[in-house]
C-alpha cells in the first residue's frame, strides 16, 4: 500500500524591522529551524512561504557566529537546500491550503507587525482551518490566527487552550512598550483560554487540530505535537 507524503507549509514574517523604527527584527531563526528539521527528518515534504516572498528577513539577535548557534541553526546555515528556500521564500498569495496537511507559524517578533494585517493569510489559514487541517504556531506565531475565522465566522481561537509570548515574557525582554500590542492579551480579548508555563521554558498546547507553544524554547514540543495532530487526522 502507498503512503501518501505529508506535506507541511511553514509562514514566517516579512517584515525587518520593528514597526516605522529602525530597529531590526524578523523570523527568530531556531523558531524556523527546530521545526523545519523536526518534520523533514520525518520525510515531510516542507515548503516555506512569507507574507511578501523572496529573502525572508531574521532577526539578528538569534543568528550568532557560526559554531555558536543551537544545532539546529547550525544545520541550516550550511543546507543548500534550507537556505535557498529562506532565500526565495514562497508568497503566500500564490499557495492553496488544501495542497498541505498543516501550516506552521513560527514566531519572531517582526510578525507582530505583518501577520495580523495580513489578508492573504487570514484567507489562506481560514481556508486551511475549514478544510480541517492542522494550525500550529510558535512564540509570536499565534499573532497570524488572530484573524481566521471558523464557518461560522467565529474567530478560531475563541473557546480553544492555546498558548503564545508571555505579557511576562515580553516585558523581560524589554518591548513590551514596543510591539504594537501584547500578544496574550489579545487572544485573550478573542476568547483564547490562554495557558502559560513559566517564562522561558516548554510550554505547549494542543486543542483538537490547533497546537501553539510559549516561546522559542517550545519550539521542539509544537513540531512533535503537530505531527501527532496530523497523525490522528489521517487516521
Amino acid at each position: 500500500m502507498a503512503t501518501t507524503t505529508i506535506k507541511i507549509l511553514m509562514i514566517v514574517t516579512s517584515q525587518a524591522t520593528m514597526g516605522t523604527s529602525n530597529h531590526p527584527t524578523g523570523v527568530w531563526l531556531e523558531e524556523l529551524t527546530i521545526p523545519y528539521y523536526a518534520f523533514s527528518d520525518q520525510n515531510v515534504e516542507v515548503d516555506i512561504a512569507s507574507i511578501q516572498g523572496g529573502q525572508i528577513p531574521v532577526d539578528p539577535n538569534s543568528e550568532q557566529p557560526f559554531g555558536k548557534n543551537p544545532a539546529s541553526v547550525e544545520r541550516f546555515l550550511k543546507d543548500p537546500v534550507a537556505i535557498a528556500k529562506v532565500k526565495s521564500s514562497l508568497k503566500i498569495d500564490q499557495l492553496s491550503a488544501q495542497s498541505y496537511d498543516a501550516i506552521f507559524l513560527p514566531g519572531g517578533h517582526g510578525t507582530m507587525w505583518d501577520l495580523p494585517t495580513s489578508q492573504p493569510l487570514a484567507h489562506l489559514l481560514s481556508s486551511a482551518w475549514q478544510q480541517g487541517k492542522v494550525l500550529a504556531a510558535v512564540c509570536h506565531g499565534p499573532v497570524g490566527l488572530i484573524n481566521v475565522k471558523d464557518s461560522s465566522g467565529q474567530a478560531v481561537v475563541k473557546n480553544r487552550h492555546m498558548s503564545a509570548f508571555s505579557n511576562t515574557e515580553e516585558v523581560a525582554a524589554g518591548l513590551d512598550k514596543t510591539v504594537p500590542f501584547l500578544l496574550e492579551d489579545r487572544l485573550r480579548e478573542l476568547g483564547a483560554i490562554y495557558e502559560k508555563g513559566s517564562d522561558f521554558q516548554v510550554h505547549a498546547v494542543r486543542d483538537g487540530h490547533l497546537v501553539t507553544g510559549q516561546n522559542p524554547q517550545s519550539s521542539e514540543k509544537v513540531a512533535q505535537l503537530t505531527l501527532q495532530a496530523v497523525a490522528d487526522l489521517s487516521k
